[in-house]
């Protein structure tokens, strides 16, 4: 089993709409692949919401509570269209 490392999330600064980076590799997180950490998506970490890193090269795990508690209305994220 490969160990798979988590990283942090971050808010992308002065982008009008909130926009997750990868915290390994800087890259746009999709919104596809941002979800909350439940039911049948659940990670073994202690974060609420991961986003997946689709960077060819990366692929990493990102806890992006931190990042999100920067926006105004987290929830706004989750109701814009990809």
């Amino acid at each position: 089993m490969t160990e798979q490392h988590q990283y942090t999330a971050l808010l992308a600064e002065g982008s009008a709409v909130p926009t997750l980076l990868c915290g390994h590799c800087h890259s746009i997180l999709s919104r596809a692949r941002i979800f909350r950490n439940e039911g049948d998506q659940h990670q073994n970490m202690e974060c609420q919401t991961i986003g997946l890193c689709s960077a060819d090269d990366c692929g990493a795990v990102n806890c992006c509570d931190n990042a999100l508690a920067r926006v105004d209305n987290p929830e706004r994220l989750f109701g814009i269209a990809s």
